[in-house]
């Protein structure tokens, strides 16, 4: 009876949080003039360190600390690795390894203290749409990656072999993605939009919705960011903004979704990622977790946690965190579950952008 009543909660939070979103239309309004704003970031006062929680070993969950976790062992306490040779044990955890952030001026980069680095090349700034009659409101953000492989460059860990290795680099930022703010030219990465761009595949989104919120997304329905809207196009355009903190985290889960489509960031979890990275061109949505660090960073925790799932409900740990000047930019830590075999030393080339 508790879950049934927690799964009608999620339910209640799909109804109340989900808009429907069509995967064509482009934002033609004027842009705005937005500022750049931000903060260095920090990973010891903005990182909720929970996030990398539970911990597994053999399968089987010994630190949990009050955290969320999915089912990806194989169910066998031992791995074997071919290459290089290796015997060991099963080994699972939420690894903290990039940030995200989304912006409106292009060029501006928040968690590097907000500086602005133009390269003179013309990028499309921030829009927003008034909500009019028959019509949602519409937004475009640029987006940066970063890579960020925490607990590796803070030797967090005393056996790094199972830790993606590298420092903390800016990766890619969408201002020179040609498909970023093009939905035609998008359609060359995510061709299925056409499949999914109708009132009936988006209102089964409100089936991902209460899930997400209740627990994690389905996989199944991978057309579905949750309660943030539709997971296509692979672009900048929001068709439904309710908000800076709902649609930042949809193009959160878009970016991370078209870096899968481009291979550049790869599988980590399960039997398949115990040994070494795997091509996973098809996002498992359950595989990450975020956590808000700009403008204001989500370490007090919300029913014992301070990461979110990927499509849960933003409506109670986003309120209070967009506001006018200094809070209308965000930025992310994303946390990736990772499976390994925890023996000698894997020697790995990475595991993507």
């Amino acid at each position: 009876m508790k879950h049934f009543r927690k799964l009608v909660a999620a339910a209640a939070a799909a109804v109340l949080t989900l808009v429907s979103a069509s995967a064509s239309a482009d934002v033609t309004e004027t842009p705005d003039s937005p500022t750049c704003q931000g903060e260095f970031f920090n990973p010891f006062t903005d990182v909720c360190w929970s996030c990398v929680f539970p911990i597994s070993i053999g399968g089987h969950a010994i630190f949990k600390n009050g955290q969320e976790d999915i089912d990806s062992s194989s169910g066998n306490p031992f791995c074997m690795c071919k290459d290089p040779p290796k015997v060991g044990v099963n080994f699972g955890f939420w690894e903290p390894i990039r940030i995200v952030e989304t912006v409106r001026a292009p060029y501006c980069f928040t968690s590097l203290g907000g500086i602005k680095i133009d390269p003179g090349i013309d990028a499309p700034a921030h829009v927003q749409t008034a909500k009019t009659e028959g019509k949602s409101k519409h937004s475009f953000y640029q987006v940066h990656w970063y890579t960020s492989p925490l607990l590796f460059w803070l030797e967090v860990l005393a056996d790094d072999s199972c830790l993606e290795r590298g420092k903390f680099d800016l990766a890619y930022f969408t201002e020179l993605d040609p498909l970023w703010a093009d939905s035609e030219a998008t359609f060359l990465i995510n061709p299925e939009v056409a499949l999914f761009s109708n009132p009936v595949t988006q209102a089964v989104c409100a089936l991902d919705c209460a899930t997400a919120t209740a627990g994690f997304p389905l996989t199944e329905l991978f057309w579905c960011a949750g309660c943030q809207g539709s997971m296509f196009p692979l672009n900048g355009y929001v068709q439904s903004h309710i908000g800076g903190v709902q649609a930042s985290s949809l193009l959160v889960q878009r970016m991370t979704n078209k870096l899968h489509r481009e291979m550049l960031i790869w599988g980590a979890s399960g039997t398949e990622g115990q040994c070494t990275y795997y091509p996973q061109i098809l996002m498992d949505k359950r595989n990450y977790k975020y956590q808000m660090i700009y403008p204001k960073p989500w370490t007090d925790k919300i029913d014992g946690k301070c990461c979110s799932p990927f499509g849960r409900s933003t409506t109670v740990w986003g309120s209070g965190r967009e506001f006018p000047y200094k809070g209308e930019d965000f930025a992310y830590q994303l946390f990736r579950k990772r499976d390994c075999c925890s023996g000698a030393a894997l020697d790995s080339f990475g595991g993507g952008f």
